[in-house]
């Protein structure tokens, strides 16, 4: 598990704040198949203006993301921060930062706990954030996200861009999994759904 970037992270806050934690590729941005050019991040369309709403909601942002292509070599340490700098530069551009970002270096063979759906990187975020359960969700396009959320005691969202028209047909067996066209979509539905 890695907290990106790799510096001390603050002492853990004291309020339960509702949280969105997002997946990275497909959902944040454009999914380019283990991407390690910066000069290819580009934000998904609405993106930015979504979580802007979130924020001014008073919800917290946190990526979470499986990065694979570290543990199967193919990408480096480097362009991973590299993408991820560029990632935030977008982001703090269009007002619309991340609080932080966790993901898994491992391959999928490597039995880890912080690849999602295992909820490691929920587990280490814990370290550092206090969440409203009842008022948070996980959002990405892959069936690993929603499971996370149901791992977590969360509620989880599928987005349909990136891989998420393909990994949609895998549902079949997890009822009241919410689908969404897209990020901006996927939040609307949370901030309608507040209890």
């Amino acid at each position: 598990m890695t907290r990106w970037p790799d510096i001390e992270p603050p002492a853990r806050d004291a309020t339960p704040r509702p949280t969105l934690f997002l997946d990275r590729d497909g959902c944040l941005n454009v999914d380019r198949d283990y991407l390690a050019d910066p000069a290819q991040v580009e934000l998904v369309p609405g993106a930015a203006g979504a979580l802007r709403r979130a924020r001014a909601a008073g919800y917290r942002l946190i990526g979470v993301s499986n990065q694979s292509g570290l543990g199967r070599g193919r990408f480096a340490r480097a362009e991973l921060d590299a993408v991820m700098t560029r990632l935030d530069e977008l982001l703090r551009a269009a007002d619309a930062p991340l609080d932080a970002f966790y993901y898994c270096p491992h391959a999928p063979q490597d039995g880890c706990a912080c690849r999602k759906p295992r909820t490691g990187l929920l587990d280490e975020a814990a370290r550092e954030f206090f969440w409203d359960p009842a008022r948070s969700w996980v959002i990405g396009d892959k069936v690993s996200d929603v499971d996370l959320a149901r791992a977590a005691g969360l509620r989880g969202i599928l987005v349909l861009t990136g891989h998420g028209a393909d990994e949609r047909r895998r549902l079949v067996d997890r009822e009241g999994v919410l689908v969404r066209p897209d990020l901006a979509a996927a939040i609307a539905t949370a901030l309608e759904d507040r209890p």
